[in-house]
């Protein structure tokens, strides 16, 4: 059986936080808690213009690269093939892409944003504009530096475990 929390306020929720920093990595469990507020508040923001948290990051790769093999967007997006394949379906669906044959190798299939698609691609900009602003309010220019230059520390940790782990393959215990 299983208890629900009920809804918490921003005391219950810091005392939460300090409960968990007893189990170590305080740090970590507060990224993790506002990476996945930050992925809502984007695809509430994103909402309206009928894309879902995550396509944006398949449509705007579209949008800049123009049309692609389906296993490169797999690799550009760090995303298992068979989520970007599931990914393509309901943006297909949603006329939002087109997958097609490459003219020169019939094996591999190319993937374009569709013409209609870039209606999309001012909306999916100011989303993340609003979001931007909406997560940095309250920091002053200076604070907006630093937080800046700390998320893109974390990253390149983050990014040279996960290089690391390629070249490797993963730990085995």
């Amino acid at each position: 059986m299983t208890t629900e929390l009920p809804h918490t306020g921003a005391a219950e929720a810091e005392h939460l936080g300090a409960a968990e920093a007893g189990y170590g990595g305080h740090v970590s469990q507060t990224l993790a808690r506002v990476s996945r507020l930050h992925r809502l508040a984007g695809g509430r923001l994103l909402r309206p213009t009928g894309l879902c948290s995550g396509q944006e990051f398949l449509m705007m790769t579209l949008w800049d690269a123009g049309p692609v093999r389906q296993s490169e967007l797999a690799r550009a997006l760090d995303l298992d093939p068979s989520t970007v394949t599931l990914m393509l379906r309901r943006l297909e669906q949603g006329g939002h892409v087109t997958r097609a044959r490459d003219p020169r190798d019939r094996r591999v299939m190319l993937v374009r944003a569709s013409e209609e698609s870039y209606a999309l691609r001012p909306k999916v900009a100011e989303a993340w504009a609003r979001l931007e602003e909406h997560i940095l309010d309250g920091l002053d220019d200076g604070e907006r530096e630093a937080f800046a230059r700390i998320l893109m520390k974390v990253e390149k940790n983050l990014a040279a475990d996960a290089a690391a782990e390629g070249e490797r393959g993963p730990e085995r215990p």
